[in-house]
């Protein structure tokens, strides 16, 4: 069950949430985050999470061919 996103707390997404959502693998999210080109943060496990926001604005860019790739 998801919970409610608030203001004062971004959501953050895992890499296959963030896959599903660029129609890549979690494979290339995690290297693509590896190489600087999204945005992340680790967890005290060492699991990245991507803030939905930025996410949605690159599916936007790949979506609509402005992709530096």
């Amino acid at each position: 069950m998801e919970q409610p996103v608030t203001e004062s707390q971004p959501e953050y997404l895992t890499p296959g949430e963030v896959a599903r959502m660029l129609h890549v693998s979690p494979k290339t999210v995690n290297r693509w985050a590896h190489e600087g080109r999204l945005a992340c943060i680790v967890t005290l496990g060492g699991h990245r999470r991507f803030p939905r926001q930025e996410v949605e604005r690159i599916a936007d860019q790949m979506a609509n061919g402005s992709g530096s790739g």
